[in-house]
């Protein structure tokens, strides 16, 4: 990705010089409203149908790998997480480093163009983007959704509207995970990103007020709605940055390569039953990254449709 020289976005808060406290995350609750009319503009799906549901309260992507550790991700949405309470072995201030600082820099120009693509589809619809702070930070967070740890992955917090993201986790991604590549760290960024988006338009309190009357079952299903409709916001972006020409040969296939790497299949190796995915298989993932990709359009997104997934 063409990404050095470019402006980087003023919503950064850059926390990793300290930690956070103890505890684990407490309940995503949520507020939010849909800013968007069913008249003119390009409309976001809000996934507001009969009978069908979206949002989630804390949403991390790579939290299916939590079901390697015994833990259920979806436990983050209701206060259930002493099992991932960070370790209070270490209290020491992590220090930065060269490399670090070039991602945090790298980071900041991909929100920026994430802020101007969806300045522009807001002012379709007649609204103003609000966006949102993306906090980096080392070892652990004190969140507006309670404390995480660099094992949680990059997450979106709706409580205080803010993207947290270990740098460490990008290490992950490509030494254990198989993701290499700028243009998947872009994609993860662009995938919670779109997670604002949905707190936004109301999936996501959606979901929040109407999930303790769902199953485990269903709640599980419609999480990965929530998730693969925020891939498909994340492969707008990618149409977006194409036409921006900030691409460079092998970025489609290296984002492409994440969103399979992540799948709920591909990293429980089969493991657990779809019935359990939270945030779709590979093949799901990688089509409505594509999908969006493809069209550059919000419109496609609708993971919510009957019939979508």
């Amino acid at each position: 990705m063409k990404w050095r020289g470019r402006e980087r976005s003023s919503n950064i808060e850059d926390r990793r010089s300290t930690t956070g406290g103890t505890g684990g995350f407490g309940r995503g609750g949520g507020l939010g409203y849909n800013p968007f009319g069913r008249g003119g503009g390009v409309r976001i799906p809000t996934g507001a149908r009969s009978g069908g549901l979206g949002g989630i309260g804390v949403i991390i992507v790579i939290g299916i790998v939590l079901f390697a550790m015994g833990i259920n991700p979806l436990d983050l949405l209701t206060g259930n997480t002493t099992s991932v309470t960070p370790s209070q072995t270490s209290t020491s201030v992590p220090s930065t480093n060269a490399s670090e600082d070039e991602l945090a820099q790298f980071v900041g120009v991909v929100v920026k163009e994430t802020e101007n693509l969806w300045g522009e589809v807001f002012q379709q619809n007649g609204k103003r983007y609000a966006p949102p702070k993306v906090v980096l930070f080392s070892q652990q967070i004190d969140s507006g959704c309670g404390v995480a740890d660099a094992r949680s992955g990059p997450f979106y917090c709706p409580n205080d509207q803010k993207v947290y993201i270990d740098l460490s986790f990008y290490d992950q991604l490509r030494q254990q995970f198989g993701a290499p590549g700028d243009f998947a760290q872009a994609y993860v960024i662009a995938h919670e990103i779109g997670h604002h988006v949905q707190n936004l338009t109301g999936v996501l309190p959606e979901f929040n007020a109407q999930r303790a009357r769902m199953s485990q079952e269903e709640q599980n299903a419609y999480s990965v709605r929530v998730e693969l409709q925020a891939d498909c916001y994340a492969g707008v972006w990618a149409n977006y940055a194409n036409r921006e020409n900030l691409l460079e040969q092998g970025d489609v296939e290296e984002a492409i390569n994440a969103a399979n790497q992540i799948g709920d299949d591909t990293l429980t190796r089969g493991t657990v039953q779809p019935r359990n995915f939270t945030h779709g298989s590979s093949a799901q993932r990688m089509e409505w990254l594509k999908r969006g990709m493809q069209s550059g359009d919000v419109g496609q997104c609708d993971t919510f449709a009957s019939g979508a997934i």
